[in-house]
């Protein structure tokens, strides 16, 4: 016994020697490298001299702790520092370090894998959360005793229990609002599986491609380091291995695929950029072959241009996005990989820009001449072909994919469990009528509500909270009391202002903040109805996340002063000027600060000044808003009519102008004019799908950002289109099924008070396959399986995968679709070696019911029944703008990039033929 207490006393002591030793250890071993971050965090502490943003660092820190906080705190974004406390980066940095000493294969990752894919919080522009601390302790059981690959695996497989894909707006959720929504699109789906894996010491790193070369689209996934090398994987969609998503063959069309790696960087990838946050590098190679090209920036008289912006675009969504930026050096040069494709190369300094297509792999190096400056008016076309398919797929076995397809059938049941626990449209007007009984009125109202309550998901604890706190608040006044009975409406109009992802994730506090702060706008008129809600109730601004400011603006800032503020808004606009320092390089990544961070820093990107205007401008009582085409700050004068009166004329909207402390009348506008011609396909071209316009200023592209919701050439520009006076770029693309792209260029001039009318050029091709549409490959339907009815619906993207599909809706017992089916059958050998599924849908159960397969003998295995439950038939019918709606069969090929590039409906001779001469042509 003395000899096993002697025995546990060494244990304890060497385990007390060990961490005492390791609390006086560097982070960084490296002593240059930590001679480099030191430098740069005392100069991110010079250039934020005000408030407390550094007090952590006055606190009881191990020799580890502080290095390490330096190191974060030295290229974290403003957002970082000002709106999370030193606490909450201390305790991520336990956490992480816990990680790496329990796991097995701590020892394994090397310092520089763990300094940049291990220890940071961020991912992308997502609020932070404690996710990491959560998501250890139900991870640590599951993966510790697997090999790392297989931990890598499994994580994602958790991951897919937790949530799956579903598109939604661009600001990037939290990891754990993620988990409480229980879906996400891939930016959010992506950073989930990162901040899940690096909960467990994995290094891991988000990889975006931009922009999709061949179709209008982009995707995140995700990369994992384990045993000496990275693979990728996609997000919430586990496989049965790595290297394995449905983006392997896009993939091997990618043109260009980054991340970006938290602080300084020396790893083997090439490096795009480096800022003071983060160095962007490459990946491109791990995915596709690759090319190099050198451009040359010269002037008019071809002499060599330094310090040029080179911008790399990628045609996608109508546009030339720019997808890579790079600086030319003392001899006009800058260079990329990129995958074998097209892109376009524009240049600019000083206002003056060129621009020429770069066809990587067959060019290694081109000339770009700055011989265009604003104002100048060109056309011109270009077919731009993006790379070919080259994608390779590792082995799965049968046995591997039947346990995949096991467990994700599985994680299916639990996270429908979990949503089960949410409101249903049945649940939530239940909820609405004990709540609000008999005083909500009309009708109509209680169904928005109830609609509110479902569109909350997992936060409908949230809202339900926030609703009920105001019935207890009434309690015991006069029934149908108007004070109350306006509050409860003036809380359902904030729910109706903000998104519907805020709706998931938005906190009490900051419900309750606004509904109590926001102040009453003078007149009675709609006009000012809808700018108390939009531009002064409403407490988002653009995609920062949500906060209680209005509280914290009114605590700080007198009334005597907001009162001055009210009377001359360009007080706030010069307060702004003199008293916020502009550092767009300490916000690389334009993560928007919260407006409290600025006011306490005053330090700010552009941006988040700009967001911080308007927040302070609402707490105030001013209407306020940042313009959602071009990106200005406006506000509203017609806060000092008097109580009661109304406004005529609603008021005035102002430009701010912040480099000159002033105000403004809305820019000089002329009106802008298009004609088109219709196509075949196309009568009324779609901005994003088929046009864009860009505002062209010091020879760079910004573009204007229409609501893709309503925004075609019929709703823009067919009449004019009042817009501000300046110099413009517009962009016409016709997609082929190749994703090659027939594009349109043109440049013009667009004067204050007239009118310009231009052509609007849609390019068609008579000898390869065209993108005739668009339909969403998510749509669902009922399927039908062995001449039983499924229960649930699924979606044509599940039932098909990833890539082309055939979608028919028959007319049953009719002789259109008797003929179409026998030519089906007549060409079942192709198309079952095509091996893509063709999904033959019936208008419903009983029309089903009268099918008889057994008439039609010889159709593809390939083909999968299903009820048109869900109005797949009207979609086709509206998107391809088909004039016959009761006319059956229709027949599409379309892919899950949603681009149709075949149509047919009615009685067609040689349907069969058709459909395969469209397939060899894709």
């Amino acid at each position: 016994m003395k000899y096993l207490i002697s025995l546990l006393s060494w244990g304890w002591l060497l385990g007390l020697l060990v961490a005492c030793s390791s609390n006086h250890a560097h982070f960084i071993s490296d002593e240059s490298y930590r001679l480099q971050v030191e430098q740069d965090f005392q100069h991110k502490q010079e250039l934020m001299p005000k408030g407390t943003l550094f007090a952590i660092f006055d606190t009881d820190l191990t020799l580890y702790e502080r290095e390490v906080l330096e190191f974060l705190y030295a290229y974290m974004p403003l957002a970082d520092i000002t709106d999370y406390s030193g606490g909450f980066h201390l305790m991520n940095v336990q956490a992480a370090r816990r990680a790496a000493d329990e796991m097995p294969w701590g020892r394994m990752v090397s310092e520089e894998l763990f300094r940049h894919f291990v220890l940071p919080v961020r991912v992308n522009n997502e609020a932070l959360d404690s996710a990491r601390v959560i998501f250890y302790e139900e991870l640590k059981p599951r993966v510790e005793h697997l090999s790392m690959r297989n931990a890598i695996l499994e994580v994602n497989h958790w991951c897919h229990e937790k949530a799956v894909y579903q598109p939604s707006d661009a600001r990037t959720s939290s990891p754990l609002a993620t988990v409480r929504t229980a879906y996400g699109r891939c930016g959010e789906e992506s950073t989930f599986l990162v901040a899940a894996l690096r909960s467990v010491g994995i290094p891991a790193r988000q990889v975006y491609t931009p922009r999709w070369a061949h179709t209008d689209d982009n995707h995140a996934w995700v990369e994992a380091w384990a045993d000496g090398k990275w693979y990728f994987l996609g997000a919430c969609e586990p496989e049965p291995v790595l290297n394995l998503g449905w983006f392997n063959a896009p993939a091997s069309r990618g043109m260009l695929m980054h991340t970006k790696v938290f602080g300084r960087y020396e790893g083997p990838e090439e490096v795009m950029s480096v800022t003071p946050n983060y160095t962007e590098i490459n990946v491109i190679d791990n995915y596709a072959p690759t090319a190099k090209a050198k451009v040359t920036v010269v002037d008019k008289a071809g002499e060599p241009v330094s310090g040029a912006l080179v911008e790399f675009k990628l045609y996608n969504y109508a546009e030339f996005y720019t997808v890579a930026r790079k600086v030319s050096d003392a001899a006009g040069v800058a260079s990329l990989t990129a995958g074998k494709g097209d892109m376009l190369v524009w240049a600019s300094k000083n206002g003056r820009f060129g621009f020429q297509k770069l066809s990587f792999g067959k060019q290694d190096a081109l000339t770009v001449t700055l011989d265009h400056q604003d104002g100048d008016t060109f056309e011109l076309d270009m077919d731009i072909v993006p790379p070919v398919e080259s994608a390779n797929l590792p082995e799965v076995t049968p046995e591997q994919r039947a346990e995949n397809d096991r467990r994700m059938a599985e994680e299916d049941s639990i996270r429908n469990a979990y949503i089960a626990t949410m409101m249903t449209p049945e649940k939530a007007r239940a909820w609405v009528d004990q709540c609000y009984g008999t005083t909500l009125q009309p009708a109509a109202m209680k169904e928005k509500v109830a609609a509110l309550l479902v569109a909350s998901r997992g936060n409908h604890a949230t809202l339900t909270t926030f609703l009920s706190g105001l019935r207890k608040e009434g309690a015991g006044q006069p029934k149908g009391d108007r004070h109350i009975v306006y509050k409860e409406l003036k809380a359902i109009d904030l729910l109706t202002a903000i998104s519907e992802k805020d709706l998931r994730d938005v906190k009490l506090e900051v419900l309750e903040d606004h509904l109590a702060h926001t102040a009453e706008l003078p007149g009675t008129n709609v006009f000012n109805a809808d700018l108390q809600t939009r531009y002064l109730l409403n407490p988002r601004v653009a995609t920062e996340e949500l906060t209680p400011y209005k509280s914290f603006f009114q605590r700080v800032i007198d009334e005597e002063t907001a009162a001055a503020y009210r009377q001359q808004p360009k007080q706030l606009v010069e307060w702004c000027k003199n008293n916020i320092v502009l550092n767009d390089t300490l916000n690389s990544q334009r993560i928007p600060m919260s407006p409290e961070g600025v006011w306490k820093a005053r330090v700010a990107d552009q941006r988040s000044r700009d967001i911080f205007f308007v927040a302070v401008a609402r707490s105030c009582g001013i209407p306020a808003w940042i313009d959602a085409v071009t990106g200005g700050v406006r506000y509203w004068d017609g806060v000092n009519l008097k109580a009661g009166e109304r406004s005529k004329t609603g008021g005035s909207v102002y430009d701010v102008d912040f480099s000159a402390g002033k105000v403004q009348d809305v820019s000089p506008v002329g009106n802008l004019a298009a004609t088109f011609q219709p196509t075949k396909y196309i009568d009324d071209p779609k901005y994003y799908s088929h046009f864009t316009l860009s505002r062209c200023q010091d020879g760079v592209l910004s573009l204007q950002t229409y609501d893709e919701n309503d925004a075609s050439w019929g709703t823009l520009l067919r009449r004019p289109l009042p817009m501000p006076a300046g110099y413009y770029v517009m962009v016409s693309g016709t997609r082929l099924a190749s994703g090659g792209v027939l594009v349109h260029v043109s440049a013009f001039n667009v004067e204050a008070g007239k009118t310009l009318t231009t052509p609007l050029a849609m390019r068609e091709s008579k000898d390869q396959i065209q993108v005739i549409g668009s339909f969403n490959s998510e749509s669902l339907f009922t399927p039908v399986t062995d001449g039983a009815v499924a229960a649930e619906t699924t979606s044509l993207l599940k039932a098909c995968g990833r890539g082309y599909f055939v979608v028919g809706v028959l007319g049953v017992g009719q002789e259109p679709t008797n003929h179409a089916l026998k030519d089906i059958a007549k060409l079942n050998k192709e198309l079952e070696q095509w091996g893509r599924k063709l999904v033959l849908l019936f208008p419903d159960a009983d029309k089903y019911a009268k099918f008889r397969p057994e008439d039609f003998p010889g159709l593809p295995s390939t083909v999968i029944y299903g009820i048109d439950s869900n109005g797949i038939a009207g979609q086709i019918m509206e998107n391809m703008k088909l004039k016959h709606r009761d006319s059956l069969p229709v027949f599409i090929i379309a892919d899950t990039f949603n681009r149709v590039v075949f149509v047919s409906q009615g009685y067609t001779i040689g349907l069969g033929e058709q459909l395969m001469r469209t397939v060899k042509g894709l």
